[in-house]
């Protein structure tokens, strides 16, 4: 439903009447936690319990978009998992064609996020190495053993590895993930950087949530549209 950009804050007071005073508050101090200036890229996953472990990390961490490539898979959620973090999240699939990975990184470039390719087979710079001063990034994780795919790494521009000092080669997705989100966003809140969703991407962020949780929420929407063109 597409709605005027100048009636939505009239709109969110409206159907924020209809939360309770616990949940509006949340929504209200859970906003300003959010960012895009760091996004999530999962390339063709295949396991539920990782694919969906990664997402409960996003939303702790206040990751607002996770962008999923599915390719040869399709990208499911386990609720038991997830515990309903995709309900906060926005999920940007890519699948319209047989090999997403390209559209993707193009249409993440084409919103100025650089395309960092997290790898323990490429040692360009470490997690703790990679500069958020250059401009919002998008950390590309693919499939467990296989990894990312040669377009995948052909579109990077830079590649990361977390250090390890054991034998085994990788961290598994889901850790792989958690682990990067911890550090990269504890850095950014530390920063100056204008990490914050706008004031818009904001109201309608809320407007969303609150959308999932009021019953009816789209009926009531109607209404209020509709009362707004009689007045």
């Amino acid at each position: 439903m597409n709605i005027d950009p100048k009636l939505k804050p009239a709109l969110l007071e409206y159907l924020t009447g209809f939360v309770s005073d616990n949940k509006r508050g949340k929504f209200e101090a859970i906003v300003q936690q959010r960012t895009r200036y760091i996004t999530v890229v999962l390339e063709d996953l295949y396991q539920p319990h990782n694919a969906s472990a990664v997402l409960r990390s996003c939303d702790c961490f206040g990751i607002q978009d996770v962008h999923i490539i599915e390719n040869a898979n399709t990208y499911e959620v386990n609720p038991d998992v997830a515990l309903g973090a995709s309900k906060w999240l926005n999920l940007i699939r890519y699948n319209a064609t047989e090999n997403n990975t390209p559209e993707a990184i193009a249409a993440l470039k084409s919103k100025g996020y650089r395309i960092v390719a997290t790898t323990p087979h490429r040692h360009e710079v470490t997690l703790q190495q990679l500069d958020l001063r250059k401009g919002p990034m998008a950390l590309l994780f693919g499939a467990e053993l296989r990894g990312l795919t040669a377009d995948a790494l052909a579109g990077a521009d830079e590649f990361m590895m977390i250090p390890m000092y054991g034998f085994t080669e990788s961290f598994n997705i889901s850790v792989s993930a958690a682990l990067s989100l911890f550090y990269l966003t504890g850095q950014l809140r530390d920063s100056t950087l204008p990490w914050q969703l706008s004031a818009e991407e904001q109201i309608d962020t809320r407007l969303d949530w609150v959308r999932k949780v009021v019953k009816s929420s789209e009926g009531l929407i109607k209404g209020f549209l509709r009362k707004q063109i009689i007045e």
